[in-house]
């Protein structure tokens, strides 16, 4: 699982770019709140969702962790792919969507082009209390995790590399209690897989 990507930009589409880090280039999808905010020249950073299809491995690059919690909860709502969650996310930011579900503002949804009034009301519908839960403060996976969150993703994401439930559940354990939860998701899997290559 590619979980973030840090590189520079070779070519910038109207919702795609390709992103080349250390000498391979990386097709990755984005919104177009994301492609407005990061820089035309230098070095970005994108937080990534990897979906894997039958035939293709498909990279979606988020500016903020935030807008990635909310497209992973949007791919979740029945009749809502990757593509419309893309379109969503390009019509509305993140506080403006997260205020239109726990509003249930059918009518601001559906000013977004591409999201009728019965996906709308399914979006409201299956997310509201998902976000009730999540209150007013940062979407889950924004900033620091706690330590439990934290070991969860990590070996969440080694498992997603190979590894078996009980190797990574004892990896993650160990990463976490030399270095203590204030690493990043991103650090402890390197920290993770590091020592498993030993």
């Amino acid at each position: 699982m590619i979980a973030c990507l840090r590189g520079n930009v070779l070519y910038r589409g109207i919702n795609r770019l390709v992103v080349d880090v250390q000498g391979v280039g990386y097709e990755v999808s984005v919104s177009l709140a994301t492609l407005d905010s990061i820089p035309r020249n230098g070095e970005i950073f994108l937080h990534v969702h990897t979906a894997l299809r039958e035939n293709a491995l498909e990279l979606y690059g988020f500016c903020s962790e935030e807008e990635k919690a909310l497209f992973e909860m949007l791919i979740t709502v029945k009749g809502i792919g990757a593509k419309t969650s893309l379109v969503i996310l390009s019509g509305i930011s993140p506080e403006g969507l997260r205020n239109a579900v726990l509003g249930g503002d059918v009518h601001r949804l559906t000013s977004i082009p591409g999201v009728g009034r019965k996906s709308a009301e399914r979006i409201i519908l299956e997310l509201k209390e998902k976000m009730r839960k999540l209150g007013t403060g940062p979407l889950s996976g924004a900033g620091e995790g706690s330590a439990s969150s934290l070991e969860e993703d990590l070996v969440s994401s080694l498992v997603n590399l190979g590894y078996k439930d009980r190797v990574a559940c004892a990896a993650a354990k160990k990463v976490l209690e030399e270095s203590g939860s204030q690493l990043t998701l991103t650090r402890a899997l390197k920290a993770a897989l590091k020592d498993l290559m030993k």
